[in-house]
C-alpha cells in the first residue's frame, strides 16, 4: 500500500474536485455553443470559434494572467463580485476550477460540435414536420444522437483540467489545502530536498487517474454506439 501524506491526499482530492467541477459546469454551455456552431450560420462565426479555441494555442501563463486581470480582486469583474456578493475567485479552489474550465473548454466544445455535425439533419426535420418544436427536437433527437461526442468532450475536458498547471498557478497560486492540485504539488515537491520520491508518486497517481478516466470514457462511448446499432 502507498503511504500517502496528508498533503498528497488533499492534493489528489482537490484535483479530482476541481477537474470534475470544471467539466460539469462547462458542459451545458459547451452543448449550447456546440449546437449553435454546428447548426447555425451567423456573422463572425469563425472569429468566435477561433476565440474559444485561443486557450489551446496561448501559453497557459498568459491565460492565467488574463484571468487575474479580469477576475482578480482588483479586476473589473472580480472587484464587482467581491463588493456586491462578497465572493472572489482569486486564490480559491473555485478560481482553479475556472482556470481549468477555460483551458479544457475548447476540447469539450470541439468534440460536441463535431458530434452534432455528424447527425443527419433529416432526423431533426422529420421531427419538426410531426409538430415537435425546436426544444423538443433538440432534447429528443439531437442530444441523444450527440451523446458519444458529449461523453468524449467531457472526458477530454476532465483530463485536461486534471493536468492543468500554468493558468492555475498564475491565477490562484499554489496554496496547500486550497489550490494545490496534483500538478502544482508535483512542482512543489521538486523544489524541496528529497522531494523526488513524493513527486514521482504523485506523477504515477496522476497518470493512473488520467488513463482511468479516458478508458472509462471509451467504455461508455463504445456502449452508447453499440446500443445505437442494436436499436
Amino acid at each position: 500500500m502507498i503511504d500517502l501524506s496528508q498533503e498528497e491526499i488533499i492534493a489528489i482530492y482537490l484535483s479530482l474536485k476541481i477537474a470534475f467541477t470544471a467539466s460539469l459546469v462547462s458542459l451545458p454551455l459547451a452543448i449550447f455553443l456546440g449546437y449553435l456552431f454546428a447548426r447555425k450560420e451567423f456573422l463572425f462565426k469563425k472569429f468566435f470559434i477561433s476565440l474559444l479555441n485561443l486557450p489551446l494555442v496561448l501559453p497557459p501563463v498568459v491565460t492565467g494572467y488574463i484571468l487575474l486581470i479580469v477576475f482578480g480582486v482588483n479586476g473589473f469583474v472580480g472587484k464587482f463580485l467581491l463588493e456586491n456578493f462578497n465572493f472572489t475567485f482569486a486564490f480559491k479552489w473555485t478560481g482553479a476550477a475556472l482556470a481549468c474550465a477555460i483551458m479544457g473548454f475548447p476540447l469539450m466544445i470541439r468534440a460536441i460540435k463535431a458530434s452534432i455535425e455528424m447527425i443527419d439533419i433529416k432526423y431533426e426535420q422529420a421531427a419538426k414536420t410531426m409538430g415537435a418544436n425546436r426544444f423538443l427536437v433538440f432534447v429528443s433527437i439531437t442530444l441523444p444522437l450527440a451523446l458519444p461526442g458529449i461523453v468524449a468532450g467531457f472526458s477530454l475536458c476532465f483530463a485536461r483540467a486534471l493536468g492543468e498547471f500554468g493558468a492555475t498557478v498564475t491565477f490562484v497560486s499554489n496554496i496547500p489545502g486550497e489550490t494545490q492540485t496534483l500538478s502544482t504539488a508535483i512542482y512543489n515537491f521538486l523544489q524541496i530536498p528529497n522531494g523526488e520520491l513524493m513527486a514521482m508518486r504523485l506523477t504515477l497517481i496522476s497518470i493512473f487517474i488520467s488513463i482511468s478516466a479516458l478508458i472509462l470514457s471509451e467504455i461508455i462511448f463504445d456502449k452508447i454506439l453499440r446500443n445505437k446499432r442494436e436499436a
